[in-house]
């Protein structure tokens, strides 16, 4: 019989990045953000807006992006198998890497822990192999927890921010 821990061992802190490049994007984060609550991921913090050029074609339509912080009781890899379907349920398709899409979601960082799982013929790596070159995700995240750590670099946000090269710190806007 498994023994009962305290609360803070049955639930798991996650931050999660939500994007929209397609159709109504604020409409369809929105949406995201209710299926999560809605698929046991319980949302303690949500950014503002944000607004990016899409990558690495700068001619797609630009990006709506927010990160959250959230607990769930999902293992990382339920976790991602749930963000999959959400993300199918809101009309993503399967195309190109990098394509214009209704809805994006990526796991940032599960209990600041180091994932590399492999099932289905699908590979999840946590911490988010890019997110530390990404304005996107780092900005927000930074709204959301002035203290995030990357769990992999052992680097502080503020450092990985000043990281960035001028171009990704002067090509997003906060709606």
């Amino acid at each position: 019989m498994k023994k009962q821990g305290t609360l803070e061992n049955q639930v798991n802190f996650v931050y999660l990045a939500v994007g929209s490049n397609l159709g109504n994007k604020k409409v369809n984060i929105e949406k995201a953000k209710w299926l999560l609550e809605n698929n046991s991921i319980k949302i303690l913090k949500i950014s503002n807006l944000y607004e990016t050029y899409s990558w690495p074609n700068k001619n797609d339509p630009k990006f709506y992006n927010i990160a959250i912080k959230a607990v769930t009781i999902l293992s990382p890899i339920d976790l991602f198998f749930t963000i999959k379907n959400i993300e199918k349920k809101l009309g993503r398709k399967k195309t190109k890497a990098n394509a214009p899409r209704t809805c994006d979601i990526d796991i940032l960082d599960f209990k600041g822990k180091i994932y590399r799982l492999y099932a289905n013929n699908n590979k999840l790596l946590i911490p988010h192999p890019r997110l530390h070159k990404r304005n996107f995700v780092l900005f927000p995240l930074f709204e959301i927890d002035k203290n995030w750590k990357h769990p992999l670099k052992k680097k502080k946000i503020h450092d990985l921010i000043g990281k960035l090269d001028k171009t990704a710190l002067y090509s997003i806007k906060q709606i």
